[in-house]
């Protein structure tokens, strides 16, 4: 847990996002109201479906062809396939990125929800939902992807986590898009769940690790050592096999 806690501390997304939660929080001290727990939630079970939707489709989307916009993928997630264990590439480098979601994110409910329940309660719903309920559910999502990466003890709740997010990482990469604890329905929903059979057929122990691309690409190699990475990626011990 504590190792856990410490690479989180020193992630910079969360470092830039605790001002506007602790802000988040303090209004909602200052401001009570009967709306404080439909706000959190919303704001959390949209940042759920937010982190569902980036992994899949802006992280997992086509390699870009020029080298320049490559790179900036590969640092921001196919160097975290090829090595996962890194803790610098947990996450991409761009950590103003969340702060500027959620900033667009609140803009866009203020100018919806103003038209039907004014600016003032619109901006105080959007700050709870965004700052508190999104943020904390960042924060938890960081936390449980952190936590799988780390050769740490887990216990239950740890182990399961890693199961389940390990899969996407040595199994099949095109399933299991979630990673925060409990959000594995999502998956399903929208049909990216685990399925055994399924990994086994797309399995490809060559090319697992870069999401499919040879790792030999051009690409690739290029991006390792702009990045100061090893010219492959190193194998993972017993995996040969989607199981």
């Amino acid at each position: 847990m504590k190792e856990t806690l410490r690479v989180l501390m020193h992630m910079g997304s969360l470092q830039r996002l605790l001002p506007f939660w602790l802000f988040g929080v303090a209004l909602m001290v200052w401001a009570p109201s009967l709306w404080i727990l439909p706000a959190l939630v919303w704001g959390g079970v949209m940042q759920f479906f937010v982190e569902y939707a980036m992994h899949r489709f802006l992280l997992h989307r086509a390699p870009p062809t020029d080298q320049s916009p490559f790179n900036a993928l590969y640092r921001s997630h196919i160097g975290h396939h090829e090595f996962p264990n890194t803790p610098e590439f947990f996450t991409g480098d761009d950590h103003w990125y969340p702060v500027r979601f959620g900033l667009l994110s609140l803009a866009l409910h203020v100018a919806v929800l103003g038209w039907i329940i004014g600016i003032q309660a619109a901006l105080w719903f959007s700050i709870i939902a965004i700052f508190v309920g999104s943020v904390s559910a960042f924060a938890f999502y960081e936390f449980c992807h952190t936590l799988a990466h780390l050769k740490v003890p887990k216990g239950w709740f740890g182990t399961q986590i890693t199961q389940s997010h390990l899969r996407h990482h040595f199994n099949d990469h095109d399933a299991t898009f979630h990673v925060s604890f409990g959000m594995g329905w999502i998956d399903r929903v929208f049909g990216t769940g685990y399925n055994r059979e399924t990994a086994r057929d797309r399995f490809d122990a060559d090319t697992i690790l870069s999401m499919g691309m040879d790792p030999e690409d051009l690409r690739l190699v290029t991006a390792r050592k702009a990045y100061g990475l090893p010219a492959s990626p190193r194998p993972r011990k017993g995996s040969t096999q989607a199981q």
